[in-house]
Formats: C-alpha cells, sequence, structure tokens
C-alpha cells in the first residue's frame, strides 16, 4: 500500500463490479478548442495547504511551456476503495491516478488499467527501474501497466518536544520494543498524552499489525508453488497483539482514541498528541502539508526487528492512466509522470528546479525515501538538491543510517486487504476488551480469508 493511503475494504470488493459497469460509461477522450490534449491529471489530498497547491500550480506551468499541445487539468485525490471504486465505474476517473502497490494487480487482472509497455519501454531509464519495483506493475507476460514513482519502508515517528517534555532525550530515540514500551509509559505518564498509538481500521489496522508481525518474524500468508496459505495466529503477530494488549492495559499508554486510520492518526500526531507511532516512511509531506506539523517536533528512526526473519514491511505508489485514454492521452499521461514524478529522479536540471520550485513554496524537499531504482541513483538525486533540503536531516538520519541494513519485504500476496480488513477487528477487540482472545480471532481471520484465497484456486 501505499503511505498516503485512506482504504476502505468496500471500495475494493466493488472493483470487480466497477470493471463491468465503466463499460457503461465511456468517456471520450478530451481536447482544448484549439486542439491540445486536455490531459486530467491527479494533484494533492484535499486540505493540503494553500502554499503545496501553489507549487502544483507553477509545476503545472512548467510542463505547460514544454509541452505547448497538452493541457493539464488537475483534480484533487486521496485514494479510498469506495471513491475510487464510484470513479472507476462511472468512467470519471482522471487520466493520470495514483495507487498503492498492494492493489495494482487486481487492478491488471480486471482490466482497469491502461497498458503501458511501449510508452514506458521509450523513456531513457526503463532499463534501469530496480526489477523488482517495476514488477509491482507489470503483469506475468512482462506487459507494464503503471510507473513506480515512490517507495518507502515502514519506521517509528517519534515527536521529539513530547520526549523532552517526560524527560527522554529525542537524540536517543528507542531501538527496541521494550525501550518503545518504557518511553510510551513514560510520555503518557508525564505529558499526559499517548505514548503510543497505532492505526485501527479502515484496512490501516491491519496493515500496521502487518508491519508489527514482520518487525517480529513473522508471517501472515506463506506461499508454496501457487498454493497460498493464510497465517494470521504465526507467532509474531500474536506478540504483536499482546504487546499492544500490555500498551494499552497494564501501562494506559496509548491514550483513548481507538478508532485511527492513516489521516487521523497523522492528524493527532500533528497536533502534538501522540508520542510515537509506525507508518511509511514518507508521511512527513502530508504531516506538512495537511496536518500543519512544526518540523522541529519531528523525529524519525527504523523499526526495531527481533527474530531471525524479521524485516521491515515496504510499500509505495505507481501512477497509473484510464483504461479508455486513447492513443494521444495515453501518451501525453506518460510525458506528465515522466515530468511530474520521475525526471526529479534521474535528471539533475529537473532535480533542482523541482527542489526550487517546492522550496520557494515552504514545501518538504528531502522527505526519506527507498530507491525506485537503486540506492546509488537515490543519494546522487539527493546530492543534486541538497542545497534545497529542507526536511531537518538530523531529525531523520537515525531512520536513513540504518534502513539500508534492515530486510526489505513486501505485503502479503493474495486477497492484502481482504485480510487487513478483517485484522482491523482484532486490533480493535484487543484495544477495547481487555478480555478479547487473540488466538480464535487471529484463527476467525484465517477461516475467512483462506476462504477467499481457495475460492480462487
Amino acid at each position: 500500500m501505499k503511505s498516503s493511503r485512506r482504504i476502505a475494504i468496500a471500495g475494493l470488493a466493488a472493483l470487480a463490479t466497477a470493471a463491468s459497469l465503466a463499460a457503461c460509461s465511456p468517456t471520450p477522450a478530451a481536447t482544448t478548442a484549439d486542439g491540445k490534449v486536455d490531459l486530467r491529471v491527479v494533484s494533492l489530498i484535499p486540505g493540503s495547504d494553500q502554499k503545496a497547491f501553489d507549487a502544483f500550480d507553477a509545476q503545472v506551468e512548467q510542463f505547460e511551456k514544454a509541452n505547448p499541445d497538452i493541457h493539464v487539468t488537475s483534480e484533487e485525490y486521496e485514494w479510498t476503495g469506495p471513491t475510487f471504486a464510484a470513479q472507476l465505474a462511472g468512467g470519471t476517473l482522471p487520466d493520470v491516478f495514483t495507487i498503492p502497490f498492494t492493489d495494482v494487480q487486481t487492478l491488471i487482472a480486471n482490466g482497469q488499467l491502461a497498458d503501458l509497455t511501449d510508452e514506458v519501454n521509450g523513456l531513457d531509464y526503463a532499463a534501469s527501474f530496480n526489477p523488482n519495483v517495476l514488477a509491482v506493475s507489470s503483469d506475468a507476460g512482462g506487459r507494464i501497466f503503471g510507473v513506480p514513482t515512490a517507495a518507502y519502508g515502514n519506521a517509528l515517528h517519534y515527536n521529539r518536544a513530547l520526549f523532552e517534555q517526560a524527560g527522554l532525550d529525542p537524540d536517543s530515540p528507542p531501538t527496541t520494543w521494550d525501550e518503545v514500551r518504557a518511553d510510551a509509559k513514560t510520555i503518557a505518564e508525564k505529558t499526559g498524552k499517548a505514548g503510543y498509538a497505532t492505526m485501527t481500521q479502515n484496512n490501516t489496522g491491519g496493515w500496521q499489525l502487518a508491519v508489527a508481525t514482520y518487525a517480529r518474524g513473522g508471517r501472515l500468508e506463506t506461499v508454496h508453488g501457487d498454493t497460498v496459505t493464510v497465517t494470521a495466529d504465526n507467532t509474531g503477530t500474536k506478540a504483536a497483539l499482546e504487546y499492544l494488549h500490555t500498551l494499552r492495559w497494564d501501562d494506559d499508554a496509548m491514550g483513548n482514541n481507538f478508532l485511527l486510520d492513516w489521516g487521523t492518526i497523522n492528524q493527532a500526531f500533528g497536533a502534538g498528541e501522540i508520542g510515537m507511532y509506525t507508518s511509511g516512511s514518507d508521511i512527513y509531506t502530508n504531516l506538512v502539508q495537511a496536518q500543519k506539523l512544526d518540523p522541529a517536533t519531528y523525529g524519525l528512526t527504523t523499526l526495531p526487528l527481533e527474530g531471525a526473519d524479521a524485516g521491515v514491511l515496504t510499500g509505495g505508489t505507481v501512477a497509473a492512466v484510464n483504461i479508455k485514454a486513447d492513443d494521444a492521452h495515453r501518451a501525453a499521461a506518460v510525458k506528465w509522470i515522466d515530468f511530474y514524478y520521475m525526471q526529479k529522479l534521474v535528471n539533475q536540471d529537473a532535480a533542482v528546479l523541482d527542489a526550487k520550485t517546492l522550496s520557494e513554496s515552504d514545501q518538504p524537499v528531502g522527505v526519506p525515501a527507498l530507491p525506485i531504482f537503486d540506492q546509488a541513483t537515490l543519494d546522487t538525486s539527493r546530492e543534486w538538491v541538497k542545497d534545497y533540503i529542507n526536511v531537518p536531516q538530523d531529525q531523520v538520519q537515525f531512520f536513513l543510517d540504518g534502513i539500508f541494513d534492515q530486510p526489505i519485504l513486501p505485503e502479503p500476496k493474495a486477497h492484502t486487504q481482504e485480510l487487513y480488513a478483517a485484522l482491523d477487528n482484532v486490533v480493535q477487540a484487543v484495544l477495547t476488551d481487555e478480555n478479547a482472545d487473540i488466538d480464535s480471532l487471529l484463527t476467525r481471520v484465517n477461516t475467512d480469508v483462506q476462504a477467499l484465497v481457495d475460492a480462487d484456486a
């Protein structure tokens, strides 16, 4: 999943229906009065500050100047399952939109994404993609249906101001789960804020439980050939849930809001109500643009890993094109994707222009990320823009120094969103019912999700 996410299971359940309905709602390719291709693209998450939109508009002007035959029309956008499914069914998706890694293969299988193979292979850097990353948006035959634009590793985000108020050293963040617990308890006792919080709904509770599971060496599914077995009752998941139970019921360190998702936990963290939580390493942009975070309060470090098979769950974003786009719009769409998302990673002049445009509007430059190509390319692109980086690097250095030494792992393969939705219920139960039966809850997840997996066989 991508980190900028608010996904509800209803939307994914509706994707198959949307595939058939979409054919009934043709959207003719549009041109302007003077014959330009009118390209509709997604812009920023609703609620982003005006300076962020100003920076986006400046980038649109730059693109249109370089491509005088294309006119860009932008739409505010945040991926949510129900909204996406409705747009898909109604034929109202823009020409270019973004989707999380986890959902690309379902959309490809349903025939809901435009084939971009020829256009992507025509890009100068096409052969430089990390093959494991490009596989996310490719089918079994190697046809390409989207361009990976960003990747992240999950990390531990912490509020430096709350650490200081609690008498903790923000320059020595916790490195083990025991230390996270101790610090969370201290923050709660000394500040009255939630020392630690977690997402619990709209599939994000399951997503972050997967993060906690992987960090303890567990797996929610095992794959042998074509056989997928749901293993929600593994020891890593049980340990993660017991850990949350202890923080909640023994330590009283998690506050009193147990219905949080990606957007609301970011909001609470930005408001200084949460000491620590786990999420994608790229959320600083949202925290600044939409949640008005004071950068001086932000800290980022790697996840504690425990167990021989422990690793970091990763994810990212794919830019895709409407299945109904004609040849002209498809070509224009890939030009926009190349300009807006990719050139800053591979071209020094483009990287500098992008960073300058963002920094002049006080937008984040230098947000921690994982490489779409390779680490050397990422490091080079950051060197190009070092004079414009405004994300406080000393406050995220623990993550930057450690992430490439940690094993990076993909999300569960089969029925990912349904699995996450089922696990939402487990996380909520553990945080709201002191006597929740973790074993029986996880056994039910195994049964319900395995039935969906087996139905595909």
